[in-house]
């Protein structure tokens, strides 16, 4: 990580002037002067993530006066139809409203748009051209970041066309333009639609780019409270030593949503809850949790340690796929006092629809320090609750030590870990009632970080964009990475393919997904927490 000490100033006829709002501080995190290419600029990613995150990232003063933004896309705008579309979105999704005049004309000012098709040679040599021009006017020194806010069927095509441009390579390995600065590129999810597809995009990306310029984003990834988990476990004495099978009897990992598909059937009925979430969300999350101590906290060794962990995870026979998974799909409902319709309603999706919608699983972690306890991992749309959480469950005290004085078997202790909403860890353990005789009562002890810290969190995307920029991979999926999680997931996708994972549950829209889901813990004697 690069330490500048610089402030974040606006421009203005490309010379810095006075920011009040960060005048005096000394910034120990800045990005270098750059220019960041959104590919798939006009669409809803743009709008309700990026732009809010760039003006976020700014407005904290961690963007350098350079910084430029160009968006690329098919639709023909102006620059300035589209600065008013980055400006419209700010002022709806911005954690940090309303915009600020002054902040937001600095940030306009670095705002283009480039107009072309993504298959198009000639769009792509004169983005070249107009790359080297901000370099010559703005002072971006060739740094260049290309996010692919684009379905992934089109990131080969765009990695082959930027190559033959000249935009691919890193420093003095460009043939065109600038011989400095760094090229990186940001890819969403899914990457792959199962282990075949993601060995194939990873070669072709490999065939135009380095690893370490490729940086496959999971936004959970950039969460506070997923960073957080490394500090907790880690940077506390009193935690590390019971983060084991010894003291921890199962982990549950619950990714809840009360949404249905959002008039994205098209694009879900064709992916489902295994591939969208569980693939990179539910398994990072695994990862991040159940990894031994990194050497240092540097990006190779943190995901090194999180490949170890999906290595150890053990990839399920088809025969076993039915006793250990169970998929659902939601009907209609009721959730949050508003009426859910089926999924098989919903546009785009195909009347006799199989995909699920929901699904829990059980997953075992093959290693010295996680053999026998067993990780459960569900998520669904359309539940009552929109919710991400990991919640450890430790082994019950060894001896009913109250039973003599009539005191039921006590709770077990919990530790939840909540993701989103409400960011914070809770601890729950038993206390005595107060007054005469024994009564036990289970309590918890709540930490919460927007009551804790006197500083508003960062959205995921502005850490992770700030990371991306500063060259700090900690919070992206390596390549090995992503084909290890699809082959956890390939046996289970064959066999509900195959007809042998067992039958498609239906749940009501606003319910904690089908009654199979329950019986999974239960024949284990465990239940799921209820957030």
């Amino acid at each position: 990580m690069q330490t500048v000490d610089r402030q974040a100033q606006p421009v203005v006829a490309g010379k810095p002037e006075a920011n009040p709002l960060r005048e005096g501080l000394r910034l120990e995190r800045m990005a270098e002067p750059c220019t960041m290419v959104i590919c798939g600029a006009t669409g809803d990613l743009t709008e309700r993530k990026l732009a809010p995150a760039l003006y976020n990232t700014l407005l904290g003063g961690f963007l350098p006066p350079e910084f430029t933004v160009v968006g690329f896309a098919r639709r023909d705008l102006t620059d300035e139809v589209f600065r008013q579309h980055l400006l419209d979105g700010i002022n709806e999704h911005s954690r940090n409203k309303p915009v600020k005049p002054a902040i937001w004309e600095s940030f306009a000012r670095g705002i283009e748009y480039h107009h072309g098709n993504f298959d198009d040679p000639v769009a792509y040599v004169e983005l070249a051209k107009r790359l080297d021009r901000i370099d010559r006017d703005r002072g971006t020194a060739g740094n260049r970041l290309f996010y692919f806010a684009v379905p992934p069927s089109l990131y080969p095509e765009i990695v082959n066309q930027l190559d033959r441009a000249g935009l691919a390579a890193n420093g003095d390995r460009r043939t065109t333009g600038s011989k400095r600065g760094w090229t990186r590129v940001i890819v969403e999810k899914p990457f792959g639609y199962d282990l075949d597809s993601a060995r194939t995009l990873n070669h072709e990306m490999a065939e135009v780019l380095d690893e370490d310029q490729v940086y496959r984003i999971d936004h959970y990834l950039g969460k506070e409270t997923v960073q957080n988990l490394s500090v907790f476990r880690f940077g506390n004495g009193l935690f590390e030593p019971i983060w084991n099978r010894r003291y921890i009897d199962s982990v549950q990992i619950t990714v809840a949503e009360t949404v249905g598909v959002e008039g994205r059937g098209d694009f879900y009925d064709a992916t489902g809850a295994l591939r969208d979430i569980v693939q990179n969300h539910g398994l990072q999350l695994l990862a991040m949790f159940a990894m031994e101590p990194p050497i240092e906290f540097g990006a190779e060794d943190l995901r090194d340690e999180k490949l170890k962990v999906l290595r150890a995870v053990k990839p399920m026979a088809r025969a076993d796929v039915a006793a250990n998974t169970v998929r659902g799909q939601y009907v209609s409902g009721w959730v949050e006092g508003a009426r859910v319709s089926s999924y098989r309603d919903e546009p785009e999706v195909a009347p006799a629809s199989e995909t699920e919608t929901f699904v829990a699983l059980k997953l075992a972690i093959d290693s010295w320090r996680w053999a026998g306890v067993p990780f459960y991992i569900r998520t669904g749309k359309a539940l009552p609750s929109r919710v991400t959480e990991i919640a450890v469950q430790f082994r019950r005290a060894p001896l009913a030590l109250f039973s003599r004085a009539g005191v039921p078997q006590i709770d077990p202790n919990v530790l939840a870990i909540r993701v989103q909403p409400d960011e914070g860890i809770l601890l729950r353990f038993g206390a005595k009632v107060p007054g005469q005789g024994l009564q036990i009562r289970t309590v918890n002890m709540d930490f919460r970080y927007g009551s804790s810290f006197a500083v508003d969190s960062p959205d995921a995307y502005e850490t992770l964009l700030l990371d991306a920029m500063t060259g700090d991979a900690s919070l992206f999926t390596r390549d090995d990475e992503v084909e290890r999680a699809w082959a956890i997931l390939d046996p289970i996708l064959e066999a509900w393919a195959a007809g042998e994972g067992g039958p498609l549950h239906f749940y009501g829209a606003g319910s904690w997904g089908p009654p199979a889901a329950d019986e999974l813990l239960d024949r284990d004697g465990r239940a799921w927490r209820k957030p």
